[in-house]
């Protein structure tokens, strides 16, 4: 079985949605069920569903982050250091070749992956593109609306 690698900031993150469906979610929505329940018939009882469905979402996520957990390889990235070439847990700033917009991401696990936090997944083709590069270097890489070229401006690790 192969091991998933994973940041530690990305482990901690996880580790802490962990924690929180265990000793919050999980018991209010056993609470919900327990009181939906009580108002009588199962069949008809709105509430009931929404709380099962809700359990049976909280509990998959559970079994999710504790099987990632488990096989994943937590990689500190603070202690790399591979220079100025880009590898796992890499920040790098990148400079669009067409428009010169610059942006900046993140290298890290498939699991901790979120775009909206500028994380991109190791096995993104963004990502399998800049591996291997160094700063300075040009890329291209093919997105869901064409070819796009960047310019690695930094690349830096905390």
């Amino acid at each position: 079985m192969s091991r998933a690698p994973i940041t530690k900031a990305g482990s901690e993150r996880l580790r802490s949605e962990l924690d929180r469906l265990k000793s919050t979610e999980r018991p209010r929505i056993i609470a919900a069920i327990a009181e939906a329940r009580a108002h009588g018939d199962l069949k008809e009882n709105a509430e009931y569903h929404a709380a099962r469905e809700q359990q049976s979402f909280v509990e998959g996520r559970i079994a999710e982050l504790e099987a990632a957990l488990s096989t994943a390889e937590v990689i500190d990235v603070s202690r790399l250091n591979p220079g100025n070439k880009v590898v796992f847990g890499a920040i790098v700033d990148l400079a669009d070749e067409e428009s010169g917009a610059e942006v900046t991401y993140q290298i890290v696990g498939d699991l901790e992956a979120d775009i909206k936090m500028r994380l991109i997944a190791v096995s993104s083709p963004i990502a399998r593109a800049l591996i291997g590069k160094c700063e300075g270097d040009s890329f291209e890489f093919t997105a869901p609306n064409g070819v796009k070229r960047y310019e690695i401006v930094c690349v830096r690790y905390e």
